[in-house]
């Protein structure tokens, strides 16, 4: 997929923990939307996170549980855990990318470093806020998908 700068400003975030999405939140619905086809795509577990608030949901892989390579995962405990999305009343969520795409999803205002990163993977990616680009965030979680199921082949 083709990144192109995201329009307008970034959000805030937090300056401490949790790492979390200040404003420019998606709306309830598109939220729903996006929690909805990310938790029905082929292959995945929804799941609680093993590192985020309890309201986070875990994106799992059904065939790969244990963490072979921990740059693959927000948790460095088993099971696999490469997504989480945090809850409606933030939108953000934190997902692991091959080093090179995180700093290009960075650097073209679609997220930023993730605020307690362990490595340079580690990214938070900012809530939709329109249709468009709910495709955009619901595409990078399949990259993060594809790039946990790759790294443990």
């Amino acid at each position: 997929m083709t990144l192109t700068p995201r329009s307008g400003a970034r959000p805030a975030t937090s300056d401490e923990g949790p790492h979390r999405q200040l404003d420019q939140h998606s709306s309830p619905e598109l939220w729903g939307r996006l929690v909805h086809a990310a938790t029905t795509l082929q292959g995945v577990v929804e799941g609680l996170s093993g590192v985020s608030v309890p309201s986070s949901r875990a994106l799992l892989l059904d065939d790969l549980r244990n963490v072979t390579d921990p740059a693959t995962s927000l948790n460095p405990e088993p099971p696999l855990e490469p997504v989480h999305l945090h809850g409606v009343t933030d939108t953000s969520l934190h997902l692991c990318l091959p080093r090179e795409r995180a700093a290009e999803v960075c650097a073209l205002g679609w997220g930023e470093p993730h605020g307690y990163v362990e490595h340079d993977t580690e990214i938070m990616v900012y809530g939709p806020r329109d249709d468009a680009e709910l495709a955009i965030v619901l595409g990078l979680i399949e990259e993060s998908l594809a790039f946990a199921r790759s790294a443990h082949a």
